[in-house]
């Protein structure tokens, strides 16, 4: 077990471990968190197109003005746009799974190199912290034992807001369930 650099909880990789994989009737709550991307790909491709065409007019004015050594860095800029956006849409690849059982709240992530993180928390310990009504900087915050672990730091307050509520009352649906079996078997 190894130290994640984002949080203090232990990192769980579980390449073998297929105690990690729940039968899909095991599952209570299951919810994939992914960034929010407007533009399209085809929206891409006209933005890129305009940005050029716009370069290539106004290179072709400086030109004709005697001011060449413009064009290259117009070329240059037209460039770091194109890049921004690849490198944008690349780190929208990440995504966050959480997968509640009655057993275990496995959370895997996965950045946008995909590479992969999880973390196995006991759901009758876990607690889920976010503020109401939350603000811009509100963290959805998973605690357990003393540690910590942020979820959806990409998600929009409201949108943290409503995951905390979910996974909050798939939690209390865990722990009810499990006062019932345990008070029919005493």
């Amino acid at each position: 077990m190894a130290d994640h650099p984002q949080s203090n909880l232990t990192d769980q990789h579980a390449a073998g471990d297929r105690r990690t994989e729940a039968v899909a009737e095991d599952i209570l709550f299951d919810a994939v968190l992914m960034p929010h991307r407007s533009l399209s790909p085809r929206g891409f491709l006209i933005l890129m197109t305009l940005i050029a065409s716009f370069g290539f007019f106004a290179g072709v004015g400086f030109f004709l003005a005697g001011a060449w050594p413009v064009v290259g860095f117009m070329g240059l800029e037209y460039l770091l746009v194109y890049i921004a956006f690849r490198v944008n849409y690349r780190r929208g690849r990440m995504f966050e799974q959480l997968v509640l059982t009655r057993d275990d709240l496995v959370v895997r992530r996965v950045n946008h190199w995909g590479e992969e993180t999880r973390w196995r928390l006991q759901p009758y310990w876990l607690r889920v912290d976010m503020r109401d009504p939350p603000e811009h900087d509100s963290q959805l915050t998973l605690r357990t034992h003393g540690k910590s672990l942020v979820i959806g730091s990409f998600l929009t307050p409201d949108e943290r807001l409503s995951l905390a509520q979910a996974l909050q009352s798939a939690l209390d649906r865990v722990r009810s369930g499990a006062a019932v079996s345990r008070g029919a078997a005493g």
